[in-house]
């Protein structure tokens, strides 16, 4: 697996360098290579103003956002395949390494979480509200300091799963099809998977496809984020892996809490809790034991845990393509 049967690298080796590429220059990438999940949700969106109305009932609404995702599976499904076949003639490994490229969003993600911790240092609440909005669904405004830092090490938690962890599984798994199939659902999700009257029929499909995806990718993350805490001056494995077996389920999504879970845990934080948004109360729970009062410095320590779970990432692709090439 060291190389494919057409002389090119193989799939486990494209993604190792893929993974190097992503962690030293992926904030330059991000700006040029086209992002599937982006895609993807601006594909729902129009989908969304087009087909979902309200006074179509239901079912209706139910049938047209499960045709919506369908067509979507559809097209990121074919396009990967397309990229394989490229793959598969003379050179076309470096097209299939470019795709690769596009669904690894890892580093640029964690560029955005460290931009709100020099957001909240160097300009207050205002800055850091502004720099958190497009990496949380809360309402920013009402959200203090503590608030803010703590959408971002949730932010952390999260970006380490879907932007790194989950894509590297599809891809593992099924090929760049898995790979675009993921991302695109990471999209869909992001678009129509939020609760509420507009898009709890329309977007329910896409809700539940995401969370059937995700789920191992979830618990890979959050047992790597675990893992990785030895590593990271006083944060704790054991607390994490308590956190993972006693809070991980109290989050509103069927995944996100194995990865902020272990987050909570392994930094002693309290992760999640009630919030407002407008005049509202959110009620809810509390994920982990810790401290609430979370910091910019807090911030930094989750980038830190995540760097590190990324290397073991990293390892383990490593050891699947030793284990592989040993076969």
């Amino acid at each position: 697996m060291f190389g494919s049967a057409f002389g090119g690298p193989g799939p486990l080796l494209l993604l190792l360098l893929a993974l190097g590429i992503d962690a030293l220059f992926g904030d330059w990438l991000d700006r040029i290579l086209p992002d599937p999940a982006g895609l993807a949700r601006r594909f729902c969106n129009a989908a969304d103003a087009r087909l979902n109305r309200a006074e179509r009932g239901k079912p209706a609404q139910l049938f047209r956002g499960a045709l919506v995702v369908l067509a979507l599976v559809l097209i990121a499904a074919a396009a990967g395949l397309l990229v394989e076949w490229i793959g598969s003639i003379g050179r076309g490994w470096m097209v299939e390494l470019v795709a690769l490229l596009c669904g690894l969003r890892g580093r640029a993600a964690w560029t955005r979480v460290r931009a709100v911790r020099r957001a909240l240092e160097s300009g207050g609440v205002v800055a850091g509200q502004e720099a958190i909005q497009s990496l949380t669904r809360r309402h920013v405004y009402g959200l203090d300091e503590h608030g803010i830092a703590r959408a971002a090490v949730e932010a952390a938690a999260r970006a380490f799963d879907r932007k790194l962890v989950a894509p590297v599984f599809g891809y593992a798994l099924l090929g760049v099809p898995g790979l675009f199939v993921w991302t695109a659902m990471d999209g869909a999700d992001a678009a129509l998977g939020s609760p509420g009257v507009r898009h709890g029929r329309f977007g329910s499909t896409a809700a539940t496809l995401d969370d059937a995806l995700n789920a191992l990718p979830a618990r890979l993350a959050g047992l790597l984020l675990a893992l990785a805490a030895p590593f990271i001056g006083t944060a704790k494995a054991g607390s994490a892996l308590r956190a993972l077996g006693r809070d991980a389920r109290k989050h509103p999504s069927l995944n996100m809490g194995w990865p902020i879970a272990a987050m909570a845990g392994a930094l002693g934080l309290a992760l999640g809790g009630p919030h407002r948004d407008g005049g509202v109360v959110i009620t809810e729970n509390w994920i982990g034991d810790g401290r609430a009062r979370v910091t910019p410095a807090d911030i930094g320590r989750a980038l830190a845990l995540s760097a590190v779970a990324s290397l073991l990432l990293v390892g383990l692709v490593a050891l699947l393509l030793w284990g592989v090439a040993g076969i």
